[in-house]
């Protein structure tokens, strides 16, 4: 996971983060792949032309809560530590092990909310230039207003993320969840 007191740097897109992530999911893969139904590279990193903080987001997602301490154990062997769910429900974090690509790994358990607002949000912005534009550009402006506030900058983009995510099947419960982890702590 991200340093919480490093400054929040928004880059234009940069080609090396998907063989960033092909090279994180060669070896986290070969730990799960067993239990595991699929490694996912979401995130602003997993959108071609998309401006993005140089961290690479990864959800491992499986089926069952039954598969959570498999993949925690197998992922405590390549040197990461377990979060939990960090008050997200479905889902949870893991800090990376120090000296690896800068990456967010997460366990999203199918289905669950986490997990669908990533990859939906994922498929939307790589196939509409538009969106993916009215995106970059606030990120930029957000990362220099929030420089040293991550909860800020993420409820800062929250707005525009929900303005999507109701054309891709969200229930109403369900941005309605994801409104409220992406607020501020003093906000909540």
């Amino acid at each position: 996971m991200s340093n919480a007191s490093q400054k929040i740097i928004v880059e234009d897109y940069n080609p090396e983060w998907a063989n960033h992530f092909e090279e994180l999911k060669r070896r986290i893969w070969g730990a799960v792949s067993d239990v595991a139904l699929s490694i996912e590279h979401v995130g602003s990193t997993s959108v071609v032309g998309l401006p993005a903080k140089p961290i690479i987001d990864i959800d491992i997602v499986i089926s069952s809560h039954q598969q959570l301490a498999p993949v925690i154990e197998r992922l405590r062997k390549l040197g990461y530590e377990h979060r939990g769910s960090l008050g997200i429900e479905g889902r949870d974090a893991f800090r990376a092990p120090e000296g690896a690509i800068k990456h967010n790994l997460y366990v999203c358990l199918q289905g669950c909310t986490a997990l669908k607002n990533h990859l939906l949000l994922r498929d939307r912005l790589r196939q509409d230039a538009k969106a993916r534009s009215q995106y970059g550009e606030p990120k930029k402006s957000l990362a220099l207003k929030f420089a040293d506030s991550i909860d800020d900058y993420v409820e800062g983009k929250t707005s525009f993320i929900l303005s999507l995510l109701p054309d891709d099947g969200f229930q109403t419960e369900e941005l309605d969840v994801i409104r409220a982890v992406n607020k501020a702590p003093a906000r909540k």
